[in-house]
């Protein structure tokens, strides 16, 4: 992909760039505002929280409407380069927003985020829907409202998923899911009739003390080279990367006590998200451009390092003596061994324990269902039963409570609607770059060394430095020729496990 020149010259650009910094800092400010929400805010105070957040982004749209003559101007402009084509279309969305969106829907959806976010927190912990459905129905209301605001082609979810990843409808994910369900079944019911890959393992269930856990992903950040004066790890009880600037990364993992493979692919996967947001091009910074293209790009950063890095058979193998040295259970398995326990694959409740080969099922469910509520096909009382009905369609288990089921995820309680299926798009982009990297690079043998930085400054080159330049369609054709193509990704699932 050719570099270009990401300085503009253009007097209107320009004089937009200067105007959008203190739009920038509230947007930075409600990161951290957000950030310190899921880690370290009193429970008591989300109704005041909710409040800040919502006068901050009330003043962001104000402030965002100031430069309405300046955008209309700005699309007129003829000779742009890439970055400001860029520049003016991310703006214009983001406006676009502003102007459709009314105050008071907006002031509605914060507050009720942040305080149904709380709510959702005790909802999960009793396993106890009833207290949580209040908010999910007023959250579900608002998004519909939210929805005829923007307006939208065909389906209502469609203006929903657009705000996550831009131009991508429900025929697009549609088309996607249709010939992945069935490719992945299959793979599926050979690898658990093969028994290659075990369904359950011994150190799922062997305790761990979390500051033992803590030194090994510590390891593993120094391992991955992040960043010391820009980038930090955190403890929250759903795992999640805040970028308040290309500057200031945080993310977050968890520690449950056991089965310690699920806070050591927290932190790669999260680990995988913030390497994308701290190598944007920092003269894109203070700009609507510095920030991922779409979800769905983003998604697939942290599901390639997790995946398809992370889980290979030479980063286990990197990473054992961490293990071995700080778990001393790991000791009697063999980093072999300890390759297949990573790659376990067993149909389960929880979306983010899921396998790479079950975990777009989870999707599959949660975007079936989102587009019923928003479409008002189903009420939010009828949501828990649906949720069970459907894990049982796609992985043949059924959920024994709320918990393990339809309250396991915060996105709903934050008013994240229209968000689940950027999961899915994110691992098909993953597979998109592992094809590609790969004619590029030995990539086993460059994960072998641990010479993560060769693929970091591939990723850099390719995606991360272009910030939100170019449309998520776009980057892919740009890269790939193609875009959202699933066949990536199922052929490596297919060599991983059936081979």
């Amino acid at each position: 992909m050719p570099g270009f020149n990401f300085m503009s010259q253009n007097s209107t650009i320009m004089e937009i760039a200067e105007k959008y910094k203190p739009l920038w800092a509230l947007d930075s400010v409600s990161a951290l505002l957000e950030w310190d929400m899921e880690t370290y805010m009193p429970l008591g105070s989300s109704a005041q929280r909710g409040f800040a957040l919502a006068q901050t982004q009330l003043i962001r749209q104000e402030r965002m409407m100031q430069l309405v003559d300046l955008a209309a101007r700005a699309e007129k402009l003829v000779g742009l380069n890439d970055f400001e084509k860029g520049f003016v279309r991310v703006l214009k969305r983001d406006l676009d927003y502003c102007m459709k969106v009314p105050p008071k829907l907006l002031e509605d959806i914060i507050r009720t985020a942040t305080e149904g976010t709380v709510v959702w927190r005790e909802a999960r912990k009793n396993s106890d829907f009833s207290m949580f459905q209040p908010y999910l129905e007023k959250m579900v209301g608002l998004k519909r409202q939210e929805a005829e605001k923007l307006g939208y082609k065909g389906h209502p979810y469609n203006a929903l998923m657009d705000r996550y990843e831009e131009g991508v409808t429900t025929n697009d994910v549609d088309k996607v899911f249709s010939p992945m369900a069935p490719a992945l079944k299959g793979i599926l019911d050979k690898v658990q009739s093969a028994n290659k890959f075990p369904s359950t393992h011994p150190l799922e269930e062997i305790a761990y003390e979390e500051t033992a856990m803590k030194r090994v992903n510590e390891n593993v950040l120094k391992l991955m080279q992040m960043p010391e004066k820009t980038f930090r790890m955190d403890v929250s009880t759903h795992p999640f990367t805040t970028s308040m600037s290309i500057e200031d990364v945080r993310i977050t993992t968890r520690y449950e006590g056991k089965d310690f493979k699920a806070s050591l692919y927290s932190t790669v996967h999260e680990s995988g998200h913030a390497i994308y947001d701290l190598q944007i091009d920092p003269s894109l910074d203070y700009t609507p451009l510095s920030k991922a293209t779409s979800l769905g790009v983003h998604e697939s950063q942290s599901r390639f390092w997790e995946n398809f890095i992370g889980r290979s058979r030479e980063f286990v193998k990197l990473v054992y003596p961490t293990l071995k040295a700080n778990l001393p259970f790991v000791a009697p398995y063999g980093d072999d061994e300890v390759y297949r326990y990573v790659n376990s694959v067993k149909p389960s409740m929880i979306r983010v324990d899921a396998d790479e080969l079950t975990y777009n099922f989870h999707i599959m469910l949660r975007y079936e269902l989102e587009k019923k509520l928003i479409g008002g096909e189903i009420e939010v009382s009828e949501a828990p039963s649906m949720w069970n009905d459907l894990m049982e369609k796609y992985l043949g288990v059924r959920p024994q409570n709320d918990a393990e089921g339809i309250l396991q995820d915060v996105h709903w309680s934050g008013g994240l609607i229209g968000y689940f299926a950027t999961y899915s798009l994110g691992n098909i982009i993953a597979g998109m770059f592992y094809n590609r990297i790969r004619k590029d690079m030995d990539l086993k043998a460059t994960i072998a060394k641990g010479e993560f930085g060769k693929v970091k400054d591939w990723l850099k080159e390719r995606i991360h430095r272009y910030g939100a330049t170019y449309p998520p369609k776009d980057l892919q054709r740009k890269l790939f020729g193609e875009e959202y193509n699933p066949q990536s990704l199922i052929n490596y699932l297919q060599e991983k496990y059936l081979a």
